[in-house]
């Protein structure tokens, strides 16, 4: 890394560190990627659930179940973290109980619904728990005038683990049949591919990203619940936090609702195969990648908040051409339209949080910015497949609606003043 690298990091902070650290985007993209993304929903829908009309609901539904438990574990998780020092370790049980219930997903055949259901809902609970662990400890390592660029590294690297975890997978796929098999019987396996690289891609994050923080729970100070209730007492006083977790309730609905049901809007709609899926999906991360690095330079130029502001302007017009898309190219520029808006919009809010949040308590405030994408991770998905159900497949109407999520999070957007908020906390 450069030297503009080493004055974007705080004092103390080696360029190895912050390598190790991204590395965990890299690991954990894998699963979000191959399972929610690219291979396992439409799996689960065209073989597990075996095309039953419920399929898509049962899929929204065992995702918002497991954003549910993440809304109500996620605040405390992170306050007790920040008054114990304890994000480090937290993060590790977290991804060991991840990578575990992914490789479990591999036992789910067709008809085993309810073992689907429940590894799912473990594994997505587990992969939530473990990105807002992982996103405190963004400004302990990057200077406040330099979040958006370190923001925008690891999340450009992450969308790289997604591309080598479905790149993998892919190659596992197309052999499929010179092993005497079929696409979907080989799905298992990369569920078990998808667990052994982000178990190994971790290891990075554990052997060199410190835990700069200090234990400041004592006998006397308030207990987890006690931390948790002072911040909801002096609410107003982050007054522009609080938008921004509505503008992320908004928005992150529609990304949510992007990640959860891309494959299966192009299997049901646009006649994509498995194959077509993955290779869609590979060449989206790549597009997502240069969104996260090329926007995380404008947000710390521009300002946040206008960064973000041009992506969810970026993301109404994907939702618009996709409703359009009649063809397999048209729908290849709609969803790489979606890739760069990904990679900006969530890097962007991720750098927006840490960049608001009071010193010292980074993971509270994660946690809490996890009860607001975590909430819209319900809203979208779970939207979406009741339009799917109630209009008898049309898949078309209810990407058209997903529009909305994003025009609502520009109203709350205008609220937000960056300037405002971090001189409240600093």
């Amino acid at each position: 890394m450069s030297d503009s690298t080493s004055s974007a990091l705080n004092p103390g902070v080696a360029k190895r560190e912050v390598w190790a650290w991204a590395m965990f985007d890299f690991a954990n993209s894998g699963y979000t990627t191959v399972v929610l993304t690219a291979v396992f929903n439409a799996y689960f829908v065209s073989v597990v659930a075996q095309k039953a009309q419920w399929g898509t609901f049962a899929w929204t539904a065992a995702l918002s179940v497991s954003y549910l438990l993440v809304m109500i574990a996620g605040p405390v998780l992170g306050a007790w973290a920040d008054g114990h020092a304890a994000k480090k370790r937290l993060l590790a049980a977290s991804t060991a109980l991840c990578v575990a219930s992914t490789a479990a997903l591999a036992f789910a055949g067709p008809g085993m619904v309810a073992l689907a259901v429940v590894f799912i809902v473990i594994s997505n609970f587990a992969y939530a728990i473990g990105e807002n662990l992982c996103a405190a400890f963004l400004p302990e390592i990057a200077r406040p005038e330099a979040l958006g660029k370190v923001s925008g590294w690891g999340w450009s690297l992450g969308y790289f683990g997604g591309i080598l975890a479905l790149g993998i997978s892919l190659a596992w796929v197309v052999t499929a049949a010179s092993r005497g098999s079929t696409e979907a019987q080989a799905v298992p396996g990369a569920m078990l591919i998808t667990a052994a690289v982000f178990a190994l891609a971790s290891l990075p994050t554990f052997l060199f990203l410190k835990e700069r923080a200090r234990p400041t729970a004592t006998a006397d100070s308030p207990d987890t619940l006690g931390r948790l209730l002072q911040t909801a007492r002096s609410a107003r006083g982050y007054r522009d936090l609080l938008f921004l977790f509505a503008t992320g309730v908004c928005y992150q609905a529609g990304v949510a609702t992007v990640i959860a049901l891309a494959a299966i809007y192009a299997t049901e709609v646009m006649g994509f195969s498995m194959q077509d899926n993955i290779v869609l999906i590979l060449a989206v991360n790549v597009t997502a990648a240069i969104g996260a690095f090329g926007f995380g330079y404008v947000q710390d130029r521009l300002g946040k908040v206008v960064a973000l502001r041009i992506t969810l302007g970026g993301w109404i017009a994907m939702t618009v051409f996709a409703y359009l898309a009649t063809t397999k190219p048209m729908f290849w520029v709609a969803a790489n339209l979606a890739g760069l808006c990904m990679g900006s919009s969530q890097s962007a809010g991720r750098a927006l949080v840490a960049y608001l949040s009071p010193a010292g308590r980074a993971a509270e405030f994660f946690g809490l910015w996890g009860v607001a994408t975590r909430l819209s991770a319900i809203m979208g998905p779970l939207t979406y497949g009741s339009v799917t159900w109630a209009t008898g497949g049309n898949h078309r109407l209810a990407i058209l609606l997903t529009g909305t999520f994003f025009i609502l999070s520009l109203g709350f957007l205008a609220f937000v003043d960056e300037r405002r908020g971090r001189a409240h906390v600093s």
